[in-house]
């Protein structure tokens, strides 16, 4: 029996980003044109295309001014889950100002869809060794599971020493984390499971290294992407800098045709349906 992948989408729009945050201040978001509801548009058609059910990560901000996207997504079988409110980063914040944005954001979407809330993921990974005192917060708020550590070293997030797999770091009664899915090559983890990495590498990279979770490992692999990622045609921010371009920009164009490919070669289905309640090589160990 083949391995069943979660698909996962974080529903921000392109002005929303980590990468601009210091030329765009959230303040201003409503003055930029949203692309988010036509991309979703895109994304939605193609997997009842596809027949596939994914795990979309919603921010608080879009659900409130598109509630009729949101319940588009819990319609047509998806899971709908949280991506907190206004895509802070959980570094930025204190561990009450954490709690208010996750409840809030958890309130708002069980509102508007009808349906309880389970997952959470960290905007831009921001959950690892230093804050792992947000797992607690979102056990007691009522999520289920978390997915907002990266097992990788990158600049911007990460936390390379903790499990490749699903796991409770705060032992086992805390909450399941589940990262995103990376490939072991040498003494390293190397990021395999979507955002700028699968745009950068070539598919038949990212192809490999998946086969290699679900049938070396026996594992589901975990995949996410922006709806922006769709979008070649996006407006262009001024004034940011190189390293940011590139990795904001970089081919748009391709995406779409590769994200085909990778429904087309692999199983796929939600987050909730995948990982929760399957729980025993689940480690208390990062």
């Amino acid at each position: 029996m083949s391995v069943i992948n979660a698909m996962t989408v974080d529903v921000e729009d392109y002005f929303q980003v980590s990468a601009f945050e210091k030329f765009i201040d959230r303040a201003h978001w409503d003055k930029f044109p949203c692309r988010v509801e036509r991309n979703m548009d895109r994304i939605l058609g193609l997997f009842a295309e596809k027949e596939v059910r994914a795990t979309f990560f919603t921010l608080g901000w879009v659900a409130e001014r598109y509630p009729d996207l949101v319940r588009r997504i819990v319609d047509e079988g998806h899971e709908l889950a949280s991506h907190g409110f206004t895509h802070t980063r959980v570094t930025q914040q204190s561990p009450q100002e954490f709690r208010a944005d996750i409840e809030k954001t958890k309130k708002l979407l069980e509102d508007i869809s009808g349906v309880e809330i389970k997952g959470y993921r960290a905007p831009s990974y921001s959950i690892g060794a230093a804050n792992l005192w947000a797992l607690d917060e979102l056990s007691e708020v009522g999520y289920c599971y978390s997915s907002s550590i990266y097992p990788v070293k990158h600049d911007l997030y990460g936390m390379p020493e903790a499990s490749r797999f699903a796991f409770r770091p705060r032992g086992e009664h805390g909450i399941l984390e589940i990262p995103i899915t990376t490939v072991r090559f040498g003494n390293k983890n190397l990021p395999c499971g979507g955002g700028g990495f699968f745009r950068l590498y070539p598919y038949a990279v990212s192809r490999w290294a998946l086969r290699r979770v679900n049938q070396n490992e026996g594992q589901s692999g975990m995949f996410y992407f922006h709806p922006w990622e769709i979008d070649p045609d996006q407006p262009r921010q001024s004034g940011v800098g190189l390293k940011t371009r590139f990795r904001h920009y970089l081919n748009l164009g391709r995406m779409e045709q590769r994200l085909m490919a990778l429904l087309r070669d692999f199983k796929w289905g939600r987050m909730d349906q995948i990982f929760l309640g399957k729980e025993t090589n689940v480690s208390t160990r990062a």
